[in-house]
């Protein structure tokens, strides 16, 4: 019946969970997988080393080290006990770690003094040779210096590059007697220095003179301070240029005690400057001088005609000389 009928409700089940344990932290294994990277790092390293062959560790140093420097303490051998490590590879008593198949019977590869030594002398060489071709592309190509070009010498010698310019008989470099310079002598420095300016090399300025001597002799005003004299105002003229003054290190007078023709020593060609561009030779003779190079106290007439960069000869009363 309808009014006996009752309503149907649902049924609702409330199921209650017991409580577990928390859940677990993972910063340990972040900590964990650290440690194990580092430590296949540092196996990584460990089989590197003991695999790579003594020459491959020589070579790895002296890329980090200067040559010279391994060559004067002697290098590493391949039996040397201060090795990295020892053992690895197939035989676990080696003293220098694993070798690889057919370097055992290969020649060691060693460094001696003379071989560097003669490798930067022939590096050096071929530098001195690629300026020696610029400056004579620079006197080739400038329109001003191309009619002077007879003038300009070039040459290698035992301390370097030398770059003579010398007389002509219509076309002297000074006047008679005098060191103020031609004007077409300050375009030939000019374009000379500006080139040697950009080069690391130490510089030498030398002046030379005919053997015609001044009417008071080699008492007074001669030829040796005339030479000086001439090399400084080449010296200034380079400094005008653009040199820098630290490049030169030396400016002598020679006079007539080294022509450049020893058969005529009246020949015009015999006044001329020379420019040295130093090698290392050179240089190291010049700044540590051995006991055989020093000149002794007074050695003759040559010290007297000799003017130090910067230094001009005294002035005095200069008679007529032909040159």
């Amino acid at each position: 019946m309808a009014g006996d009928t009752k309503k149907l409700q649902p049924i609702i089940v409330k199921r209650i969970k017991k409580g577990g344990h928390a859940a677990h932290g993972g910063a340990w294994k972040i900590a964990y997988a650290d440690f194990v990277t580092a430590m296949m790092a540092f196996f990584l390293l460990m089989w590197l080393l003991g695999s790579t062959t003594e020459g491959d560790k020589k070579g790895i140093a002296d890329y980090f080290n200067a040559p010279l420097k391994i060559a004067m303490m002697g290098g590493s051998g391949a039996g040397d006990s201060s090795s990295i490590i020892t053992g690895g590879g197939r035989d676990l008593s080696a003293r220098t770690g694993a070798v690889r198949n057919g370097d055992i019977d290969a020649p060691k590869k060693t460094y001696n003094l003379s071989d560097l030594r003669a490798a930067q002398q022939a590096a050096e060489a071929k530098s001195l040779e690629h300026l020696k071709q610029r400056v004579q592309e620079v006197i080739n190509s400038t329109p001003e210096l191309t009619g002077y070009r007879n003038q300009i010498r070039l040459d290698m010698t035992r301390e370097g590059l030398r770059i003579q310019i010398v007389d002509e008989l219509n076309r002297p470099m000074f006047d008679s007697g005098s060191a103020v310079l031609k004007p077409y002598m300050r375009q030939i420095l000019g374009a000379i220095g500006a080139i040697l300016a950009e080069v690391p090399n130490k510089l030498t300025i030398e002046g030379h003179t005919d053997a015609a001597a001044f009417g008071a002799g080699e008492r007074g005003y001669s030829n040796w301070e005339l030479s000086a004299d001439r090399a400084n105002a080449s010296r200034r003229e380079l400094m005008a240029a653009g040199l820098p003054p630290d490049k030169i290190v030396r400016v002598q007078g020679l006079a007539a005690s080294n022509p450049f023709d020893r058969n005529d020593p009246l020949n015009p060609v015999n006044r001329r400057i020379s420019i040295i561009v130093m090698n290392r030779d050179a240089e190291d003779r010049f700044f540590k001088p051995t006991a055989g190079d020093e000149p002794a106290a007074g050695s003759g007439p040559a010290s007297a005609g000799t003017a130090p960069t910067g230094a001009e000869s005294p002035p005095s009363s200069r008679p007529p000389a032909s040159r």
